[in-house]
């Protein structure tokens, strides 16, 4: 799995740091500091989530509290909130 460039990013997070890969990423500007980026995954990562349905994630926290992370396939889920709390409650109910 790799961060990848995609339309509507503004801002290239560790471009410099050696230890980290690039990160491309949209930020927001919002009061929650809404970062956003995209993953691509490799035929055998897609092959292996599709059959175990698992995907792993790792956050530095560097010490402070865990902040809220949200992970989708669905872009728009990232801006609609409302859509997407509705989605929910469908997913719910069905």
């Amino acid at each position: 799995m790799k961060p990848i460039e995609f339309k509507g990013q503004n801002i290239v997070f560790a471009k410099d740091q050696l230890e980290y890969f690039p990160l491309p990423a949209h930020k927001v500007g919002d009061e929650r500091g809404t970062v956003i980026f995209c993953m691509h995954l490799s035929f055998r990562e897609r092959a292996k989530v599709l059959c175990t349905g698992k995907i792993w994630s790792s956050l530095l926290t560097f010490g402070k509290p865990l902040t809220p992370s949200f992970f989708t396939v669905n872009k728009w889920e990232m801006f609609d909130r409302k859509r997407f709390n509705q989605y929910i409650k469908n997913q719910k109910k069905g």
